[in-house]
């Protein structure tokens, strides 16, 4: 283990495939999931993965949708990223969609989503009467500009 890596414990149903980095600079470690799903235009399921982690105190795990899915057959994740909390024991699920217009068909086996593991913070509240003033004040949703 190199100074970049951190030990994570993992439970693996029979079925299940351990999560992998593709290449060195990789971020996120590819999940595949274990049974043959269909997606519907527009329809939304929970993707099983086989797995139960356990990760640190001060970590979460979090899981994003595949750009290749995404590019190619319009499948995406409801909830991207997808939080996992170090106190979860659950299995891992991915929230898949299908935002395409074409029937979705995906493998038992097939690398459905990725796994990303990052530290947190926890927030400590400071109640004010007022917030410090920024050039772009209350401006939100567009209020950059676009170019």
């Amino acid at each position: 283990m190199d100074s970049r890596s951190l030990d994570i414990q993992i439970s693996l149903d029979e079925s299940a495939h351990l999560p992998e980095y593709e290449t060195e600079g990789s971020a996120g470690m590819d999940i595949r999931i274990i049974e043959d799903v269909v997606l519907q235009p527009g329809e939304r399921l929970i993707a099983k993965t086989g797995l139960r982690v356990a990760i640190p105190l001060g970590y979460e795990g979090q899981i994003r949708p595949r750009s290749g899915l995404a590019f190619k057959k319009g499948i995406s994740m409801v909830n991207t990223p997808g939080t996992i909390d170090s106190d979860y024991r659950g299995e891992i699920g991915i929230i898949l969609i299908n935002h395409g217009t074409d029937v979705v068909k995906l493998a038992s086996g097939e690398r459905a989503g990725q796994l990303v593991i990052c530290p947190v913070m926890r927030a400590q509240w400071s109640v004010v009467q007022n917030l410090d003033d920024t050039t772009r004040g209350e401006g939100g949703f567009g209020s950059t500009g676009t170019t």
